[in-house]
């Protein structure tokens, strides 16, 4: 695939920001927008597990474009699948639209971090993208956990970083940093950084200067799911009349549901919340419309947070989980306020 864009469009600083599921990778990139310059115009490529796709409005909603940010999602899985078709479309479209002095792109957090920087590495993109450091986000706290340490997607993360953050510090033990210095030790270069964050708030600095991670040729692209074109649409489809998309996805040892609510269902803050307290997931992330106004949801091990949007054009739920309720689309609908007439007849 070519890349054509009616102006050039050369050397764009480019930062990948990776980390498992539920490390505060979202929360690093809007704290990071923080620091954009007024006259720069910045885009952010995320990429997701699950089909429908709500980082990029938790993110639009938090910023929006009159502070010259440009989102675009992935949804579906890594990204890097199908030879990066996915990506590279994405990434065309989004660079071509925002035409942006900076690029974030955050893997999903089941994604394969080396593909894409396979990607970001071949002829099409060497003198559009200029790579910069990766940043890569870690819970420490769950290097106790064989799940995650063996797991070749975090491995991997960590290998490809030029510097491992380990967020979340306001939670650790004592022994904690020293554990994920050790592991960094292990798994990553010998001059892969480590330092350690809050809420994901890391200093700007860390990310400007040119990535120390040699890429090799991409004689091999991640393929364990092939993605269609018509899949990769389903964040984008019409919502049908009545008024629900229902999508669900697997790999990585992990499944993901999730739905899309047209604009006119209104649902009951409070109902939500005392839904969303009950469910045992590994991560979800939410946006929705409410009596109260527009919210956003993430729940992870540590809690539930909620944070109240400028804008949101409907609904959007998905949940990353080891086994999925097969009630939960009626336990949601039950959080629905009656607000039409023909709903009440």
């Amino acid at each position: 695939m070519s890349f054509k864009v009616s102006s050039p469009i050369l050397g764009v600083p480019t930062n990948i920001i990776t980390g498992f599921l539920g490390v505060g990778k979202t929360s690093a990139i809007l704290h990071l927008m923080k620091s954009k310059p007024d006259n720069e115009r910045w885009a952010v490529l995320v990429n997701e597990f699950g089909e429908i796709g709500v980082d990029g409005s938790l993110l639009q909603g938090q910023s929006g474009n009159e502070q010259q940010i440009f989102i675009k999602e992935v949804p579906g899985g890594c990204m890097c699948c199908t030879a990066g078709l996915p990506m590279q479309i994405a990434l065309n479209q989004l660079l071509s639209e925002a035409k942006p002095d900076r690029l974030i792109i955050e893997p999903t957090g089941l994604g394969h971090p080396k593909e894409v920087m396979q990607v970001l590495s071949t002829k099409y993109y060497r003198d559009v993208l200029s790579l910069q450091k990766n940043i890569t986000l870690v819970d420490a706290r769950k290097l106790s956990d064989p799940r995650y340490t063996s797991h070749d997607t975090f491995r991997q993360q960590i290998a490809i970083a030029d510097t491992v953050v380990g967020n979340k510090t306001d939670l650790y033990q004592a022994e904690d940093k020293e554990k994920l210095k050790a592991f960094v030790a292990q798994v990553a270069s010998l001059k892969t950084k480590v330092i350690f964050a809050k809420h994901g708030v890391i200093p700007f600095n860390e990310f400007d200067g040119e990535t120390r991670i040699e890429v090799l040729p991409p004689s091999y692209l991640h393929r364990d799911r092939q993605t269609s074109v018509s899949e990769e649409a389903l964040s984008e489809e019409l919502i049908p009349e009545s008024g629900v998309i229902k999508a669900t996805n697997q790999g990585e040892g992990f499944k993901s549901i999730g739905w899309r609510f047209a604009s006119e269902k209104v649902f009951e803050r409070q109902s939500l919340h005392q839904l969303f307290q009950t469910l045992n997931v590994e991560r979800m992330k939410a946006v929705f419309i409410t009596s109260d106004g527009i919210f956003g949801y993430n729940k992870t091990a540590d809690g539930i947070t909620e944070v109240e949007l400028d804008e949101c054009a409907e609904s959007r739920v998905e949940i990353i989980a080891d086994t999925l309720d097969d009630e939960l689309e009626g336990k949601l609908l039950d959080c629905l306020i009656v607000n039409n007439m023909s709903e009440i007849t």
